[in-house]
Parts: structure tokens; sequence; C-alpha cells
């Protein structure tokens, strides 16, 4: 949450001993709904093992944990049955992309890091652990997370900034045997998916004929194109704020290079204004009034929208001109919320059980496809299933299990 009011100089600095003389009324940030949900912290740490007497403790700790502790010097694999480790996720991040806040460092990001834990573990029942450090370059963020491996079984990234989320997030899987997953790329991409999946079903529409067109190519823009081109959408242009990404343009990133060079197949040139122009699917992943609505009656009939900014979307569903068939955003008081939670926790929680090394694009396109799958009856209002509908998270698992025995099978 963004504070934007002038500071008061007046008041005094909030301490640690003025909250604990009287929490409720030495914080004047209390009278935010959001803040008394915060005071703490999120989560707490709780033993799955009693201690009530001298017995207990010599199992959990000294002498007979050594015991435990060389048998796992002896098997490493070990580690796995007689630790937490195989329930366990980092979820790291080092604060320069957070949420649409930006870089605003790893101690504010904390909130929000124990938030994703929070979901991990109610949707998922996987215990995710906040881990934010300062931390700045590609070595830096890559060394941190080899150094944590041995404690995890997957490693979660957020809020990292692009283009070094990339390097990080490919190194970093080079480095460790555990899965680690990008969730602001993999998890909003397979979600998107799921969703033009069901899309396609309602306008009727086969999936290789489509042109989608993604406003905004950063982390999210770059993973949604790669894994909407590998289900076999017909062509994916990419906008950035100069224009069209096209092979004439002098000032293409390495990490934007995909648009050039698989994206854009017709070579089409201009603004924002002609990239929407006959497109059949419109995503934003920009901010509020990236496109307009007239070039959104541009597109072809039956068309769809997602506005994914958050938490004000690049158009509002009720401005979208006649020939848009279905909206999604990011809001949960629409229909159609595009939401990472509906991907992160069962994607994790089939990582974790089936003993995966590695989350490949296998694996999130069977993750889309499951998640696609909930909705029997796709419709213009109900293209993807809500955050708390029972079962997401469960059939997202059972699909990345499912691929990777299979895969495991035809070694």
């Amino acid at each position: 949450m963004s504070i934007t009011s002038e500071p008061d100089t007046d008041t005094p600095p909030l301490t640690s001993a003025a909250l604990a003389a009287d929490p409720l009324t030495a914080d004047p940030l209390l009278a935010d709904p959001a803040f008394p949900v915060h005071v703490g912290g999120k989560l707490v740490v709780q033993s799955r093992t009693a201690v009530d007497g001298p017995d207990d403790l010599s199992l959990v700790y000294t002498p007979g944990v050594g015991r435990v502790s060389q048998a796992v010097a002896d098997e490493p694999d070990a580690v796995w049955r007689y630790t937490g480790r195989g329930n366990a996720v980092a979820v790291l991040s080092n604060g320069t992309a957070v949420l649409g806040l930006g870089d605003i460092g790893p101690e504010a990001a904390l909130p929000v890091m124990e938030g994703k834990a929070v979901l991990f573990k109610q949707f998922g029942g996987v215990d995710a652990y906040p881990v934010c450090v300062n931390a700045r370059t590609v070595d830096e963020m890559v060394a941190i997370g080899k150094a944590i491996a041995p404690t995890f079984g997957g490693i979660n990234l957020e809020d990292i900034a692009a283009p070094q989320c990339f390097e990080i997030e490919r190194r970093l899987q080079e480095e460790v045997d555990i899965p680690v997953v990008h969730d602001d790329q993999h998890g909003t991409a397979i979600v998107v998916l799921a969703a033009l999946i069901n899309t396609a079903k309602v306008v009727g529409k086969p999936l290789a004929d489509m042109t989608v067109t993604i406003i905004g190519v950063g982390a999210a823009g770059r993973a949604c194109s790669e894994l909407l081109h590998a289900y076999g959408i017909g062509d994916v242009i990419g906008v950035d704020r100069n224009g069209i990404l096209d092979g004439s343009r002098r000032d293409v990133t390495e990490a934007k290079r995909w648009f050039v060079d698989i994206g854009n197949r017709w070579g089409r040139r201009g603004d924002v204004d002609e990239a929407i122009r006959g497109a059949d699917v419109v995503i934003g992943l920009s901010g509020p009034g990236a496109f307009g609505i007239d070039a959104l009656a541009t597109m072809n009939d039956g068309a769809a929208v997602f506005a994914l900014a958050n938490p004000v979307p690049e158009v509002m569903p009720s401005d979208v001109p006649s020939n848009v068939a279905v909206v999604a955003t990011g809001r949960s008081d629409f229909a159609n919320q595009i939401n990472n939670v509906l991907a992160f926790p069962g994607l994790f929680r089939g990582l974790l059980d089936s003993g995966a090394r590695a989350c490949t694009r296998e694996m999130k396109l069977a993750a889309a496809s499951a998640l696609a799958g909930i909705v029997t009856d796709p419709r213009p209002d109900r293209i993807i299933p809500g955050a708390f509908e029972p079962g997401v998270a469960d059939r997202v698992s059972a699909a990345v299990r499912a691929h990777v025995m299979d895969s495991a099978r035809k070694v």
C-alpha cells in the first residue's frame, strides 16, 4: 500500500515501547483495517512435536537428534524423510519490483512475502518462508539462493526487477537441484493461458488462429508470450513504451528479443493502436490508460481483453466496446480475476510431492490445462475458477505430479 500523505512532523516516532504500552492508540496507521492484520507479522513457527519433559527433549534435541544428523550425513537423501525440507519453499526477494510500488527494498517487501507465505499454506499446505535480502546484483542473488538451497525443497523468486530476474532464475536453476520458479513470470503465465484456453471456447475461435497483443513486456509479459506460443497460439505481438517490437528497431534489449525473433510473425510496425488493430486478444501488463477504448473497437469481433494492471486496470470492464466479448482483470470485484494464487500453491505442491528437480515448460502447460479444465462450462463471465473454489490447488498439483511421473517412465 502506498502512503502518499505528507509526514506529520508533530507526531513522535513510533517505537516498540510505545506499541507495547498501547498498540491500538500508539500507531495512527491502525485506523486502516489493513494494518492491524500485520501487527507482529502474519506468520509464526509452530512445533509439530510436543516437548513435555526430559525424555522428549532428548529425542527432539540432543542426544537423539545427533543420531538423525549422522544418518543424513551417511545418506544425504534421508534429509527429505527426517526434516521438513520436502514441504519447505523459500520466498526469495530483494524488493526491487514490489507489487505496483517498484524498488522499495527488502524491508518494505517483507509484508508482501509474508502474505505470499500465508497463501502458500492456505491453498497448498506448503510451508513457505520469507527471505528478503540486501542484494542488488545477479551474482549476489544467485549466490544467496545457492547458499540457502539445502534448507528448502523449492525456491519461489518474487518481486525481482526485470531484466535481472531472467538471469537470476536461469543461473540459479543451473546451480541447484530443486525447482526455482519466478512466480511473477510463470504463475501469471499459467493463469493467463488457462483463461485464454477457455476464452477460445467462449468465442468459438481456434487458438491457432488467434493474434494476441501483449502491452507491457517485462517479466510477466515475456513469460506469458513464451507459454502461449508453446501452447500453439497463432501469433504474439509485444508492445513496449516505444511501440511494437519489430526487426527495424535498434533499441530492442536482449530481454525483449523474443518478441522480434519468435513473435510478430508478419512484421507489424507502429504504435500501440496499430498493435491492437485486428487483434483477437489484448493482454495488458502495464498500467492505467496504456491503451484506449477507441483502439479496442478496432479489434476483431468476439475479442477478449485481459486488463491486468492492479489496482487500477488499463480499462474498466464497463467501458469496453461491444466487439469485446470477454474481459478479465486482476481484481476480485470483477468477473474473471487473473490471480497467481490460482497457480503457485498447486504448482509447488506438485513439484514438492513429485520430487521434481526443476519446473519445466511442460509442467507449466500441464498446470494451465488443469486449471482451465476446472471450468466445465466456460462463459463470458466465467473463464477461470475463483481462488476459493474447492479443489483448485489439488487439480493443478495432480497435473504436475502426473507429468513428472510420466516423464520418469519415459526415461
